[in-house]
């Protein structure tokens, strides 16, 4: 698992990656993975236009839920938040390009969902990356529609 990009186990449950590579799946399934769930565009860097087969050959379910790099949407979250909802104790390998739009959705569903304080997420995100000033946002506006009192993101370049 480690030789996956930017492969970070979030839990018992749940991991996050950039891009697996072709040969990659079957490590993901033998580390017990039921789910993938892929947040990048079909023209992301590194994208397999037959993931979904490959994902499915390994025995495990494959969700996409493309989201624009440039633009993410509160709608894309709660495409994300269902799914996982749905899949309820299922453990979850969840991907795109870097792992960086990824990073920003499981700390939402971390903090929205599973209860945990922003800080502790937010630093957990920040093994990945430090979110630019467009994912930075949009954190803080899923945070407010679902009127999370947060005050300004920990170490954020955009303020609450």
């Amino acid at each position: 698992m480690q030789d996956i990009l930017n492969f970070l186990a979030i839990s018992e449950r749940l991991g996050t990656a950039g891009q697996p590579g072709r040969g990659q799946f079957a490590a993901i399934a033998a580390a017990g993975y039921e789910v993938v769930i892929n947040l990048a565009m079909p023209d992301s860097t590194g994208a397999l236009d037959d993931e979904d087969d490959l994902v499915r050959e390994q025995g495990m379910e494959y969700v996409h839920i493309p989201v624009v790099w440039e633009a993410p949407t509160l709608v894309d979250l709660e495409r994300f938040l269902a799914a996982m909802d749905r899949l309820g104790d299922k453990k979850v390998f969840v991907h795109c390009a870097m792992n960086m739009r990824v990073s920003c959705f499981v700390l939402l569903y971390r903090v929205l969902r599973r209860g945990v304080p922003l800080d502790e997420a937010w630093r957990v995100m920040q093994r990945i990356w430090q979110p630019d000033p467009v994912w930075s946002a949009f954190v803080r506006r899923c945070l407010d529609h679902y009127s999370y009192e947060a005050g300004q993101l920990p170490s954020s370049p955009v303020g609450g």
